[in-house]
């Protein structure tokens, strides 16, 4: 059966905001409250997650995620409130955009 396929990210002046990697990423530093452990759990560096990470911060006015340097009352990563709210509004974006094109593909099958 054929199927129409896509994928979508955002972008703030021409540089990538969020994508579905980007979205996983934050899912799992909500999950784990670590950069370290999202990666593994990604099988991506801890460099690579940091520079997504970081990249999204800078693209955004509002933090996605916040970082606290460890020490005796240890560190930890944090997902926000609007990093969440930002996960949700990309998921539903993205579904809209499947259903539309899974729409417009199967108007086209029938047009033939």
């Amino acid at each position: 059966m054929q199927q129409v396929k896509s994928r979508i990210w955002i972008e703030e002046q021409g540089e990538v905001f969020l994508g579905f990697g980007r979205i996983e990423l934050l899912k799992k530093v909500d999950e784990t409250q670590s950069i370290s452990a999202a990666a593994k759990a990604m099988q991506m560096s801890y460099k690579k997650a940091w520079k997504l990470i970081n990249a999204m911060n800078s693209c955004s006015e509002i933090p996605l995620v916040i970082t606290n340097t460890g020490g005796k009352d240890g560190g930890g990563t944090f997902l926000t409130e609007y990093g969440r709210k930002m996960i949700i509004k990309f998921e539903t974006l993205n579904n809209t955009c499947e259903a539309f094109l899974d729409e417009q593909f199967n108007a086209l099958k029938q047009s033939l």
